[in-house]
């Protein structure tokens, strides 16, 4: 394993190009139509919404974290076990992302296709043992014209722990921690599995290790890398921090045998990415580290509204967030 230096790269404009049209991005931008039609300003007990992995609601001695993620009806046409483990993957890193801790999962499943729905379940029975978290309840729809897996999540973080995606700070360190021991299932381009093959303790304590970088106060903002790759993710967390910053392609944590342009568009079965002070850099790096992930300093957060990427060599701007968005949303207004 180890960094983008020591491969043939691809140039920025191309890794600029392939980012900019990726469906994982592109998909995101419809987000703040919907969820300027619900505002949370009214509403104290919200603490956090629209732009975070999950809402946290102050329910006095601690905050509650909801969170939800629906399955791509493509991903589950070509790989209904894939399906439904992930659909407990995405919502437990949902919850991870926080700093929290998941504690219970309610379901809502379509089907047309019998086969496929005993794929789907297996694949979330899989994830319920893997990750801790049970399915509590639900709801189905046995008579559908299609199949569908969606879920949402529930979970809990001290006060004093709550990690966002909107408080990035000009002059932190961008740091990338990513468990790069996996593989890409056949069929499923921009999918790393890193966790199906692990045991228990060992995926449940990756899963963790966020919780000891909030309650130590390590980091100001952390994100999930989801569906838009790492460096899509840090594009969701600067627009919705108003902030900017530059990364060095060449610095981010990669598999020996990946190419580059692939492993900037892959949704990671375990990946973070943090905003933190310089002098705690090493510190998220070293706990990551301890379970089993990489991490590196790949860049800076800075006041520019842009984030740019660079190999060293060449940079260019990959969004420029005064004309244009992402999800197009913003921190919640205290």
């Amino acid at each position: 394993m180890g960094s983008q230096e020591e491969r043939t790269m691809a140039s920025i404009n191309e890794i600029v190009n392939a980012i900019k049209s990726y469906p994982g991005v592109t998909r995101k931008h419809a987000i703040h139509k919907i969820v300027d039609l619900l505002p949370t300003k009214d509403f104290p007990q919200v603490v956090a919404a629209n732009g975070e992995d999950a809402a946290a609601i102050d329910v006095g001695d601690q905050y509650i974290l909801f969170a939800a993620d629906g399955i791509m009806e493509s991903l589950v046409k070509t790989d209904p076990y894939y399906a439904g483990y992930f659909a407990v993957l995405v919502n437990v890193n949902d919850i991870a992302a926080m700093g929290g801790r998941a504690l219970a999962m309610v379901d809502v499943m379509s089907i047309v296709h019998g086969n496929v729905c005993r794929e789907i379940i297996r694949g979330m029975q899989d994830g319920i043992t893997k990750f801790g978290v049970p399915i509590v309840g639900g709801h189905v729809h046995p008579d559908c014209h299609y199949n569908a897996i969606d879920i949402s999540i529930v979970g809990k973080v001290p006060k004093d722990a709550l990690l966002r995606s909107s408080t990035a700070v000009p002059g932190d360190d961008i740091v990338f921690v990513i468990d790069t021991d996996g593989f890409y299932p056949e069929h499923l381009q921009y999918a790393f599995v890193t966790t199906v093959q692990k045991s228990d303790e060992i995926v449940r304590g990756q899963m963790e290790a966020v919780a000891p970088v909030a309650e130590e106060h390590l980091a100001h903002s952390c994100k999930d890398m989801s569906n838009p790759g790492s460096i899509g993710t840090l594009g969701m967390m600067l627009e919705c921090s108003e902030a900017g910053g530059l990364v060095d392609v060449t610095r981010i944590p990669i598999p020996d045998d990946v190419d580059p342009i692939r492993w900037h568009l892959t949704y990671q079965g375990c990946g973070f990415c943090f905003a933190c002070p310089p002098e705690c850099s090493s510190r998220i790096i070293e706990i990551f580290s301890d379970v089993g992930c990489e991490g590196a300093v790949v860049g800076k957060v800075d006041d520019s509204k842009k984030l740019k990427i660079t190999d060293g060599v060449d940079t260019e701007v990959l969004f420029d967030f005064d004309k244009e968005i992402i999800t197009g949303c913003r921190p919640k207004e205290e």
